[in-house]
């Protein structure tokens, strides 16, 4: 059986989705939901706050980010998330992976025949 396209993006999103949001992080502390709108306004949909959350349990019980309730002006607090420093360091490595993978699958994919002709 050959999975859909739903089943498709959700595996390769599981496999991206903790470098993406301990990206996000590092750019800049957020919390949860705000980054789930992040991840859609950078052109990767990560589903709902069901799927959010377990990444941001992991990255915390690995010790590359840290949680703090702060204020929030339109409700309860909200826990905010900032990136320690082993954190940093494990994105970079992340980051450096995820460039020699994407650049061999970039490659492997260019090879493919174009739409209405042959390679």
């Amino acid at each position: 059986m050959v999975p859909g396209e739903g089943v498709h993006h959700s595996q390769i999103m599981r496999g991206v989705l903790d470098m993406c949001v301990l990206a996000l992080i590092v750019r800049e502390p957020t919390y949860g939901y705000a980054l789930l709108e992040s991840l859609a306004a950078e052109g990767l949909p990560a589903g709902s706050e069901g799927s959010i959350y377990p990444v941001l349990k992991r990255l915390h019980r690995h010790g590359l980010i840290e949680a703090e309730l702060e204020p929030s002006e339109s409700g309860p607090a909200r826990k905010v998330y900032h990136v320690t420093g082993a954190g940093r360091s494990v994105l970079a490595v992340w980051a450096e992976d995820w460039k020699a993978v994407s650049a061999g699958v970039d490659t492997v994919l260019a090879g493919l025949p174009t739409k209405g002709g042959s390679s």
